[in-house]
């Protein structure tokens, strides 16, 4: 087993913040530490060889692509989007007939279409204006794409059942090379864009933001960042959805916001 200390980690963080503008100095640390490991094992460096290779800008989309963590699925946690569906955008449309929406971390793209599988059944898809962002580059391609392991799609089509969805998953996507390909009609609305949610710029203005599973990546104060990111980027009593480990209560910005659903993590700006 391969080992690392804490200097090894702050010589990689400096060496990727100094040469690629990446800042992963307030990642959690055990969490980064780990990723490290597995790169390490991966592709059988040792810490030197690896220091040796992000010099090289060719290692730089392998290295972000386990950094970040990239594991999703559609329909997860389906709880979840029924409270999306039948009670967060009503509440939207009573004021908007336009809505915008921001994926922040969207990675594979799971998340993407199985929110605009959502807005078709309930009739507004063409209605809603949609921003998806992730850091890595590579995993944004997977989400253009649409195409996933068909083997996923088991998981993928209980969820779909759990979350009570108007017809059957497979309606949305064909089968080709051992890969559902989702229906490209489904993002016509949708810009994907790299863009770092450390260093990156505030987007203006959104009815909802969902950003699940990936704050639990980040040490406390880069979360109190990136949350005043999202508290900038939202309209007045527009929401904020984050992952079920995650929590608004502690941070700066708290008092701007009220909780809509403590069991589901979704949250109401109300102050500016």
């Amino acid at each position: 087993m391969k080992e690392i200390d804490i200097a090894d980690l702050k010589r990689i963080t400096e060496l990727v913040k100094t040469k690629y503008n990446y800042d992963f100095t307030n990642y959690a640390m055990s969490s980064f530490k780990r990723r490290i490991l597995r790169i390490l094992e991966i592709h059988n460096l040792t810490v030197e060889e690896l220091i040796k290779r992000l010099h090289e800008s060719s290692f730089l989309d392998d290295f972000l692509n386990e950094i970040t963590v990239n594991v999703t699925e559609m329909f997860r946690d389906p709880p979840f989007w029924r409270v999306l569906r039948d009670d967060i955008i009503p509440a939207i449309l009573l004021n908007h007939q336009k809505i915008r929406i921001w994926h922040a971390g969207c990675s594979s793209g799971e998340e993407v279409f199985s929110m605009a599988i959502l807005l078709k059944e309930m009739g507004i898809l063409e209605n809603v204006s949609v921003i998806a962002t992730d850091l890595d580059t590579n995993i944004l391609e997977v989400a253009k794409s649409g195409a996933y392991n068909l083997k996923n799609m088991e998981l993928n089509e209980k969820n779909y059942i759990r979350y009570q969805g108007t017809s059957s998953l497979s309606k949305y996507y064909k089968e080709a090379n051992g890969k559902a390909v989702l229906d490209k009609s489904l993002i016509e609305n949708v810009s994907f864009r790299k863009h770092d949610l450390v260093k990156g710029e505030v987007f203006n203005k959104f009815d909802l933001i969902l950003c699940r599973n990936v704050m639990i990546y980040f040490n406390q104060t880069l979360q109190n960042d990136v949350l005043r990111k999202f508290h900038e980027s939202l309209f007045k009593y527009g929401y904020l959805a984050i992952g079920s480990k995650e929590s608004l209560i502690w941070c700066d910005i708290a008092s701007k916001f009220i909780v809509v659903n403590n069991e589901e993590k979704v949250y109401k700006k109300i102050k500016d």
